[in-house]
């Protein structure tokens, strides 16, 4: 799906700043589904804390985007909250249509690292407490994944962490729209794990998205998010 952009817009524009670009009209070029699903039984609490106890040997598939900032890098984290449930869950959240960054789109808690933090674990849970109102002491942080740079000059440690499922939330207006629960075992099949591309300016961009419906809502998770939760499902694949 080429677009003609304006000869205002630069070629770096975001994606998500193009005027009237919606990622949900890009053509699906592939869907994974000849890649096998992580096996239920190895998404229960135990077997994450094992698998983060003893990592595997495996490969990294995405690392970063195109640049589209001339800003300076900066450090930031995230919470990947996986509520323990029967069914175990991950809490995302929808930033609200005012951030100047990434607005609107589904995400996960977080935000950049302040001097006083201790790690990126400890930036990651500040920052859910701070969006989301998430008790840092229901959360029990398994690990990190390897850092994702995103277009903006974020670059992201993921911070896999288990969630009690009494938790309650206080979003803060100000940053987040809405927060809602996935089933992990969706987000961890690949079938349900869609490439896009698009050429922009001269430029090919390629991402992936996991559309999730409930009761009659999509939930469409893609970049930054869905790249984050397909290095997931490689490092649990592996």
């Amino acid at each position: 799906m080429p677009i003609d952009p304006s000869p205002a817009i630069p070629p770096d524009t975001p994606l998500s700043k193009l005027p009237n670009f919606d990622p949900r009209e890009v053509p699906v070029v592939g869907v994974d589904a000849h890649l096998p699903p992580v096996p239920p039984a190895q998404l229960r609490p135990d077997a994450l804390r094992l698998r983060f106890a003893r990592p595997p040997a495996w490969e990294q598939e995405l690392r970063s985007e195109p640049r589209f900032t001339d800003r300076q890098p900066a450090h930031a984290a995230v919470l990947v909250p996986i509520v323990m449930r029967e069914r175990p869950m991950v809490l995302l959240t929808e930033r609200a249509v005012r951030m100047t960054t990434h607005s609107g789109q589904v995400a996960f808690p977080g935000g950049k690292r302040d001097d006083t933090d201790l790690g990126p674990a400890d930036t990651a849970l500040r920052e859910a407490h701070e969006e989301i109102g998430l008790d840092r002491g229901l959360a029990e942080v398994l690990g990190d994944l390897p850092t994702y740079t995103t277009g903006t000059m974020f670059i992201v440690t993921p911070v896999i962490a288990l969630v009690q499922p009494d938790y309650r939330l206080a979003l803060n207006a100000l940053e987040v729209a809405d927060a809602f629960e996935v089933p992990l075992d969706f987000l961890m099949d690949p079938a349900n794990h869609r490439r896009h591309i698009i050429e922009f300016s001269g430029t090919r961009r390629e991402w992936f998205s996991m559309p999730y419906a409930e009761a009659g809502k999509e939930r469409f998770i893609w970049g930054a998010t869905a790249g984050m939760l397909r290095n997931f499902y490689r490092f649990l694949a592996a």
